[in-house]
C-alpha cells in the first residue's frame, strides 16, 4: 500500500498518462508518431529507473516553479529531449493528477478487497466451527435468549461481505479518466485521445469533466472506507467483550513471551481488538473532508488537493493494515465453548422466559397475565438467585400454581431446551454463506 502512494509510482502513472496521450494523438495525426515512439522510448527507462536522485531533482524544480506538474515535465523534458514539446500538448494539469489518482484509488481498492478476502475466509471458518456452539445472546449488554456463536460470526460475516461488495461498486465509480482540458470542453485535445488513455489504463471517460473528475465520487469512495472500518470496529468490540474478565468465552491470542502489563504480571489485554478500534476512528475521520471536497468553486479550485495527498494514503493503508490485523486476530482468536455455557445457564434459566410466556399463552392464559406470571418468577430468579433459599427458573414455575395447573412439565421441558434457539441455524448459514454450507 506504500508503494502505491510513493512519488516513484505517481511518477511513473503521470508518464504513463503523457505517453498514452501522446499515442492516441499520433494515431489520430496530431503528432508526429516518431515523437510519441521516441518520448516512450526514452521516457519509459528514466521512469523505470527512477530513484531519490530524480526525484530530488524533481523537488528543486518545484522549489522554483511552485508547481509540481511542470517540475515533473520539466525533469522529463530533460530526459526525452526536443520531442518533449509534444508532451502535455492540449492537456492541463488536472488532467494528469485527476486521472493519476483514480489510478491509485484502484490500485488501493484491490488490495483492501484481498484484505476483505481474508477477513471473509477467517470468519466463514470459525463461524462453520463454531455453527452448534451455544452461547448466550445480548441485548443492552444483559443476557437474553440462547444463540450460536457460528451465527454471531456469521452476522459479522454478511457484514464484511456487504463491505466487499461496495467497495467493488466504489472502485468502479472511481475508476474514471479525465483527458479533457482546461475547463473539460476539449478545446485543445481530442476526446478520442481521452478514450485511448482510458482505454489502456482500464479506467471510463468522465462522462463531464469541469476541469477536474467531480469530487462525489471521491467522497462516495471513503465513505465505503469508513463503513468498513466500522464493521472492524463492531467486532473488535465484541472481542473486547468477550475478554472481559468477567466474560471470558474468548480472547485474543496470547503469544509465547507476550506482556499484558508493565506492573501486573497476570494481565492478558485485548490490544489487537483496542488498537482496531482506534484505526477505525482514523479511517472515518476521513469521511468529512472527502464531503467537503465535493463543493469546489466554480469549475475548480485546489483546496481539495491538500486533503487528499493526506486522507488517500492515510485512510487506505490504515484500512490496509487495520483488516490484515483483523483477519489474523480471528484466525487465530482462542474460544471457550464451556465458559459459554457456564455463563449461558449462570442466571437460573431466565433466559428461557421467552418461550415459557408462548407455553402460558397457548395454554390459554392471555398475553398480559402470561407476562406478569413469567416476569413475577424470573425476578425471583434473578433477584435470589446464589442467595440461601433461591432457586431456579424451573423451580420457581414448579412451584406457582399459576404455572403447574395449566402447562405439563414436558411443555417446560420443551421450552427451555437448547435445540429450539438452534434450529434455524441452517437456514440462516444457507443464506450468508450459500446453500451447500455445510
Amino acid at each position: 500500500m506504500a508503494a502505491i502512494w510513493a512519488p516513484e509510482n505517481r511518477y511513473r502513472i503521470w508518464f504513463e498518462i503523457e505517453a498514452l496521450a501522446c499515442e492516441a494523438m499520433a494515431h489520430i495525426g496530431a503528432i508526429p508518431e516518431a515523437a510519441a515512439e521516441v518520448i516512450r522510448q526514452r521516457g519509459a527507462p528514466a521512469l523505470a529507473a527512477i530513484g531519490p536522485d530524480d526525484i530530488a531533482r524533481i523537488d528543486a524544480i518545484e522549489r522554483e516553479t511552485r508547481h509540481d506538474v511542470i517540475a515533473f515535465l520539466t525533469w522529463l523534458a530533460e530526459k526525452i529531449g526536443p520531442e518533449s514539446r509534444f508532451v502535455h500538448l492540449g492537456l492541463t494539469s488536472s488532467d494528469v493528477l485527476d486521472t493519476c489518482l483514480a489510478v491509485q484509488l484502484t490500485q488501493a481498492a484491490d488490495l483492501l478487497l484481498a484484505d476483505l478476502d481474508a477477513v471473509l475466509a477467517a470468519l466463514r471458518r470459525r463461524a462453520l466451527e463454531h455453527k452448534y456452539t451455544p452461547t448466550i445472546g445480548r441485548s443492552h449488554g444483559i443476557h437474553a435468549e440462547p444463540t450460536s456463536f457460528g451465527l454471531k460470526l456469521a452476522g459479522h460475516f454478511a457484514e464484511f461481505a456487504r463491505g466487499r461488495a461496495r467497495l467493488v461498486t466504489a472502485r468502479g465509480e472511481i475508476a474514471t479518466c479525465a483527458i479533457s482540458g482546461a475547463v473539460g470542453t476539449f478545446a485543445h485535445v481530442d476526446p478520442r485521445v481521452e478514450a485511448y488513455v482510458a482505454a489502456r489504463l482500464g479506467l471510463a471517460t468522465e462522462p463531464v469533466s469541469t476541469q477536474i473528475i467531480p469530487r462525489d465520487r471521491h467522497a462516495m469512495f471513503f465513505a465505503v472506507l469508513a463503513v468498513i472500518a466500522s464493521g472492524v470496529e463492531r467486532l473488535a468490540i465484541e472481542v473486547r467483550h468477550l475478554q472481559r474478565s468477567e466474560v471470558r468465552e474468548a480472547e485474543e491470542f496470547f503469544h509465547a513471551g507476550q506482556k499484558g502489563s508493565s506492573s501486573m504480571p497476570h494481565k492478558r489485554n485485548p490490544v489487537l481488538s483496542e488498537n482496531l478500534t482506534g484505526l477505525a476512528r482514523i479511517v472515518r475521520a476521513a469521511v468529512v473532508p472527502a464531503l467537503e471536497d465535493v463543493a469546489l468553486w466554480h469549475e475548480r479550485d485546489i483546496s481539495h488537493s491538500s486533503v487528499e495527498r493526506t486522507i488517500g494514503p492515510d485512510a487506505t493503508a490504515t484500512l490496509d493494515f487495520a483488516l490484515a490485523r483483523l483477519a489474523g486476530m480471528m484466525e487465530n482468536l482462542l474460544i471457550y465453548p464451556d465458559r459459554m455455557r457456564t455463563n449461558l445457564e449462570s442466571l437460573g434459566g431466565v433466559v428461557h422466559s421467552g418461550e415459557v410466556l408462548l407455553a402460558l399463552a397457548r395454554a390459554g392464559i392471555s398475553r398480559e397475565a402470561a407476562y406478569e406470571i413469567v416476569q413475577r418468577n424470573a425476578m425471583a430468579t434473578w433477584t435470589k438467585l446464589g442467595t440461601t433459599g433461591g432457586k431456579t427458573f424451573r423451580e420457581n414455575l414448579d412451584a406457582d400454581p399459576d404455572v403447574a395447573g395449566h402447562v405439563p412439565a414436558g411443555v417446560l421441558d420443551a421450552a427451555m431446551a437448547m435445540d429450539m434457539h438452534l434450529r434455524a441455524v441452517d437456514t440462516v448459514f444457507a443464506r450468508v454463506f450459500g446453500e451447500t454450507a455445510p
